[in-house]
């Protein structure tokens, strides 16, 4: 088998996932509406969706407050920030990166109004009660997340459509790799912050959402997500 051929075999191309081969995460021919559940997407969709059931039925299965707003909206966050991971994640060509990637944008915006709603709803709920603000991890995991999300935001949004900012085409593109990192890391954070809230006095008294099963769907969303990164769009492989 020569070099070429030897390229080519699944797992040794640096299109590969770090589980499978690349035909699983490949996008190939197919339309980009294919790219929500190709390969492990369909785990990583069973569990997003587990987790906005979890939180959306704890909510409706009570008495509607202004917080109410709080939870529905940033679950509502997280589960398009997931859809913007996935459309993007198995693109190839260059048109379908651009589709990916106008795709990815308009998700994660949706996904940031979102979230600052969720925002601006506890704050003032904070401000009108008087209550204390970051004495929980949930809310101290809420505020590095919300960092997180503003820069992955500025960042993805600039080193693509305002290149210029950052020295040129070349000099942005060289920071892809990074922004990619950020945005994993970002919805590790999202999902930890989930779980968090179960150990909040609200969640207690009120919506009594179990850890285990935000545990669980986190765990399917991740492994989901995670079987599908491309080891060279990190960087991690030589030249890239």
């Amino acid at each position: 088998m020569d070099a070429e051929q030897q390229r080519q075999q699944p797992g040794n191309d640096e299109q590969s996932p770090l589980l499978g081969g690349p035909g699983d995460v490949t996008q190939q021919d197919k339309p980009l509406y294919h790219n929500f559940i190709i390969g492990t997407g369909v785990v990583a969709q069973a569990g997003a969706w587990i987790l906005a059931a979890i939180v959306w039925g704890a909510v409706f299965s009570n008495d509607l407050i202004l917080f109410s707003a709080h939870p529905l909206l940033n679950s509502a966050a997280v589960l398009f920030f997931i859809q913007a991971i996935l459309i993007l994640q198995p693109t190839h060509t260059a048109k379908q990166k651009k589709q990916g990637t106008y795709t990815h944008a308009a998700l994660n915006n949706v996904a940031l109004l979102a979230a600052v709603a969720g925002l601006v709803v506890i704050e003032y709920n904070k401000i009108d009660h008087g209550g204390k603000h970051f004495e929980s991890p949930h809310a101290i995991l809420g505020l590095v997340t919300y960092i997180m999300v503003f820069g992955q935001a500025l960042v993805g949004i600039t080193q693509y459509f305002t290149p210029g900012l950052y020295g040129g085409v070349d000099n942005a593109k060289a920071l892809y790799k990074y922004h990619r990192v950020g945005g994993y890391l970002t919805l590790l954070l999202m999902l930890a912050t989930v779980c968090a809230a179960t150990q909040t006095p609200f969640n207690t008294n009120v919506l009594q959402m179990q850890l285990w099963a935000l545990v669980v769907a986190s765990v399917l969303v991740v492994l989901g997500v995670g079987a599908r990164i491309k080891p060279s769009k990190l960087g991690w492989l030589a030249g890239k």
